[in-house]
């Protein structure tokens, strides 16, 4: 079976595990190889398996594991990318990937609204080691040629972005960067492999926290790279296995499992964030709703051409103070108060601002963006509890 023409249904249930009956004893699931290092059967085996190969050489636990290759071959058939990594966090996939990507010296440019984690890591680390950042808005290609200098050599991106839902024209973007010699990352955490494939639009990197979607249960902290193969050797064998940060292998087996049910996790979870986006819009106490499958969205025609579907994670800005606000979160029952997004539950979380834009506390703030992430519960639950609590807006 050609793999580009693979179903992500079939990706995420049986690609990779084709006779596996040979390899496991007849078990229809793989089993977690927990395993610290592989042994071989004669010293001209060991030797030869430090050698170049384009199979996955098994020789100790922090340069690769069966269990988590497995899952590796998975997502990066998903994202139609040559290899894939998979760290033991987010982060650590985000800050290897912009590690190859920058020497002391270089210009980033990243999108303003994009994981505040990563700002802190190129704010602090990376300008302690001579790389300086510049953030644009990301909405309009032409922010990023209006900010580049001839030391350039990244651009960052996250589209959506997770708390405005903001959409960066990927094909635009990308040609841009490679008319100037300039690495392209995008985080995809939102739309996940299967609604969204960056590499496809010209992106070079594609970076996830499958503690989100792909882990899919709220019990996982995970990171997932893909790339070519050639970045993807070069990252695992200068960043992944110097720095320590591949995923265990009972991590790796949950989101094997949690892969199963993507596809089917990903549509509840899409479905009920239109039916409460499509109910907040036409609100009268709601000012916008930031949310890329509604028509009324300014960026709808984007979305439409870079994503195939829509996730479970949209935001609103009420015509309320801060205070009616955290009565709204607080008078939410089945929205849990939480950061996060990706797994079963519904989560609520708040963004405070003040006029200007500038990140505020709850004591300073004149402005809030309220975070829905909808999960997989009923509809019309999620909807009941979302609409008694706007009474807080009364």
């Amino acid at each position: 079976m050609d793999n580009k023409n693979l179903t992500p249904e079939y990706i995420c249930t049986h690609y990779g595990e084709e006779n596996i009956e040979d390899k496991y004893y007849n078990a229809v699931i793989p089993p977690i190889a927990a395993t610290s290092l592989h042994v071989f059967k004669d010293v001209e085996t060991f030797i030869d398996a430090f050698g170049e190969s384009e199979e996955v050489q098994f020789r100790y636990g922090r340069a690769s594991n069966p269990t988590v290759a497995l899952l590796e071959k998975k997502l990066a058939a998903l994202e139609k990318a040559g290899g894939a990594l998979c760290f033991g966090s987010g982060m650590a996939a985000i800050t290897s990937a912009i590690m190859y990507c920058v020497k002391p010296g270089d210009h980033v440019i990243c999108v303003r609204n994009a994981y505040g984690v990563t700002h802190t890591f190129l704010n602090n680390r990376l300008k302690k080691w001579g790389v300086e950042t510049d953030y644009v808005q990301g909405n309009d290609p032409s922010d990023f040629e209006a900010s580049l200098k001839p030391n350039t050599t990244l651009f960052y991106l996250e589209s959506p972005t997770s708390l405005h839902m903001e959409l960066q024209d990927l094909r635009a973007i990308s040609a841009i960067a490679k008319a100037n010699g300039i690495k392209t990352i995008i985080d995809n955490s939102w739309a996940t492999p299967i609604y969204q494939q960056p590499i496809t639009f010209g992106i070079d990197i594609v970076v996830h926290t499958m503690s989100k979607y792909i882990g899919g249960h709220s019990d996982i902290i995970g990171g997932l790279l893909c790339s070519d193969k050639e970045t993807i050797t070069e990252i695992s064998n200068n960043y992944r296995q110097i720095d320590g940060g591949i995923l265990s292998p009972f991590e790796g087996w949950l989101c094997i499992r949690a892969l199963r049910t993507l596809p089917v996790r990903l549509k509840q979870s899409g479905e009920n964030a239109m039916e409460i986006a499509k109910y907040l819009d036409k609100h009268p106490k709601v000012k916008k709703v930031n949310y890329p499958g509604l028509p009324s969205y300014p960026q709808a025609e984007l979305a439409k051409r870079q994503l195939s579907g829509y996730s479970g994670l949209l935001s609103f800005e009420p015509h309320a103070p801060v205070e009616q606000c955290i009565k709204f979160g607080n008078d939410l029952k089945l929205f849990q108060k939480g950061v996060s997004w990706g797994g079963f539950e519904s989560l609520f979380a708040m963004g405070m601002y003040k006029e200007n834009g500038e990140y505020a506390n709850r004591h300073t703030a004149d402005r809030a963006v309220l975070r829905l992430y909808c999960g997989l519960e009923n509809t019309r639950d999620l909807l009941n509890d979302v609409e008694q609590a706007m009474k807080a807006f009364e």
